[in-house]
């Protein structure tokens, strides 16, 4: 008998979902985006190139390229967590003026398929999902994204820190408010307190450049 994967590559079934699966979130977001160099972006900016192949929760499909009805931007409930998800490679935190970190509340409450209970149990894999390949949780994304096309984005459990992580999809667009409540270089005097503190968390180096 051929043993069922913990975390099937592709989901098996029709996904469904119980109201209770949804969440509504109203919180501060963080996140640490490009300033400078080619890929540099705006701090509210959702990215419609993918699916990239070191990002979990893509939600394109197929070949890689522009794909406007499925953007994305990753998110943390915590700054910590942000610096964590964009720093995990190095497992050290460099301070740049190429980086910035951002943080705002969304204008609207969040619609998210919350993954850190029991939904991905039920419809097949395990509570190990968000921490899956990349690639099997992007097919799941797809297919997510498939079934609720309306839903704001998914909140899961960060690889780096196990604190709450909320991808958005495409239809949180209209959730960004005028401005953020911060946007700053990492280098900036209001930031660098919180890469310091973020680094003392996490047991890592921090560096400048």
């Amino acid at each position: 008998m051929t043993a069922r994967a913990k975390n099937p590559r592709r989901p098996r079934q029709p996904l469904t979902a119980r109201d209770r699966d949804f969440l509504s979130y109203s919180g501060v977001l963080y996140r640490i985006y490009r300033v400078g160099g080619r890929h540099r972006t705006l701090w509210r900016q959702m990215r419609t190139w993918g699916p990239l192949s070191e990002c979990r929760w893509d939600p394109h499909p197929e070949p890689v390229g522009v794909h406007e009805a499925d953007a994305v931007m990753y998110t943390a409930s915590d700054y910590t967590t942000a610096f964590g998800e964009v720093f995990q490679s190095t497992r050290a935190i460099t301070l740049s003026a190429a980086k910035a970190l951002a943080a705002w509340t969304p204008r609207r409450p969040l619609r998210l398929l919350d993954l850190t209970d029991t939904w991905s149990v039920r419809n097949g894999a395990s509570g190990s999902l968000d921490s899956a390949p990349p690639s099997t949780c992007r097919a799941w994304a797809r297919e997510i994204r498939a079934t609720w096309p309306d839903l704001d984005g998914l909140r899961s459990l960060s690889t780096v820190t196990k604190r709450p992580m909320v991808t958005l999809f495409a239809p949180a667009e209209d959730s960004f408010p005028d401005g953020p409540s911060l946007s700053r270089a990492l280098v900036h005097r209001a930031v660098v307190p919180l890469a310091v503190q973020a680094a003392d968390d996490l047991e890592w180096p921090i560096r400048r450049v």
